[in-house]
């Protein structure tokens, strides 16, 4: 059954090695998930899956594979009667109530109490509806289907009604992590998070962990340590395309504004149209009577800044290739001289354009650009965007 669930991760784009498989099997080996769907799913997904990336590839392929996992018929109970003493004296605790399990232990102790157990498990062999002892239906009993228990075991129940023991593979929580996809603020957090240039400063907030075990082991008594709280010390410098053909593409471009807003302590931004030209703004609402002029943002943010453009590229060639190019003004430089100078100013540079790659190359302003940037353009998916920031990390 397990070889059957490798391959279908490897089915379903989960690259999942050989060594993994056999850690997971070693887990199940040591009884880390023995007779609990919950903890067998999460066992499986910490050896099988690598990078968050691939979780929602796993939990399909996991339900397609396990199908039915949830559902434990009787006669399946009824057979399983040779299970081990400890596991019986744990479900034992956790089912019977306390006046049930006193009685039980005034009639003989830990051995009735197993006995017990495993004849209510034998002695119904029909069905029982209602009720709060036998295993059956619409009762309160910890055993059965279509009742209500809060820590009950469900046996032969097709949903879940009370939604106490939903299948967490089916959540699918991760079903936007898929690198395929287009983002959400909360995956593209996840590809934000490859750009990072740790550093230390600021008040010691932090538990140091390693020093306080040195210091503790050292005096004989506990010595708590602290150290400055880690920060990301990245200098990010945003330009925004807005208008025209980027309407469609606001709900995206503010995801991942305010992504980068929330990971990056240090984070400028500037808004533009179509192309780069000599002047930028910083409010859309202000655009024509607070405009920045281009040349000072080139003299005020230094050279260690990572410059992000962000559009779709999408323009009459001549708003790139000319001066006069530009469809709201007259531009005494064309738009491919200022994304120049900002290039040698800001080495460490991307665009990231929100219209899949696959229509790029039936758009000629987009190739320009491409060229321009010397193909530093991604798409603006999760793979995309973690394309991008190992991009910038060089």
């Amino acid at each position: 059954m397990f070889l059957r669930f490798f391959e279908t991760l490897r089915a379903a784009g989960v690259p999942v090695s050989l060594r993994e498989h056999l850690a997971f099997l070693e887990g199940m080996a040591a009884g880390l998930a023995t007779y609990d769907v919950e903890a067998f799913y999460y066992l499986a997904r910490t050896a099988l899956v690598k990078d968050e990336r691939h979780i929602d590839r796993f939990d399909r392929a996991f339900a397609t594979a396990f199908e039915g996992l949830e559902q434990v018929s009787l006669q399946q109970v009824l057979e399983a009667m040779d299970l081990p003493a400890d596991w019986l004296e744990k479900q034992a605790e956790k089912h019977l109530t306390p006046e049930e399990r006193a009685e039980i232990e005034a009639l003989g102790g830990f051995d009735k109490l197993m006995e017990t157990l495993r004849q209510r498990l034998s002695e119904q062999q029909g069905r029982h509806q209602g009720g709060s002892k036998w295993i059956g239906t619409a009762g309160t009993s910890p055993f059965g289907a279509y009742g209500y228990n809060p820590e009950g075991v469900r046996i032969g129940q097709h949903e879940s009604r009370h939604k106490r023991a939903v299948k967490v593979w089916d959540k699918r929580e991760f079903r936007n992590l898929d690198d395929g996809v287009e983002l959400g603020t909360r995956n593209i957090k996840v590809a934000l998070k490859r750009l990072r240039a740790w550093a230390r400063d600021g008040a010691a907030e932090e538990l140091d962990l390693d020093g306080t075990i040195r210091s503790t082991a050292k005096a004989g008594y506990l010595d708590v340590k602290t150290r400055p709280e880690r920060r990301n010390a990245v200098k990010v410098l945003l330009f925004l395309d807005v208008g025209g053909s980027m309407d469609p593409h606001v709900k995206v471009v503010e995801e991942l504004f305010s992504a980068a807003r929330a990971e990056f302590r240090t984070l400028e931004h500037f808004y533009f149209h179509n192309c780069l030209y000599e002047g930028v703004w910083r409010d859309n609402r202000r655009r024509w009577n607070a405009v920045t002029p281009t040349r000072e943002v080139l003299n005020t943010y230094g050279p260690d800044y990572r410059c992000i453009f962000v559009g779709d590229a999408s323009m009459s060639p001549y708003e790139i290739a000319y001066p006069g190019g530009a469809n709201e003004h007259w531009n005494e430089e064309a738009g491919q001289v200022w994304l120049a100078r900002a290039r040698e100013q800001w080495a460490s540079n991307l665009w990231i354009n929100p219209m899949p790659r696959a229509h790029w190359r039936h758009t000629h302003s987009i190739r320009m650009i491409q060229e321009i940037f010397e193909d530093r353009m991604v798409p603006m998916t999760l793979e995309g965007l973690t394309e991008g920031m190992k991009l910038l990390t060089r």
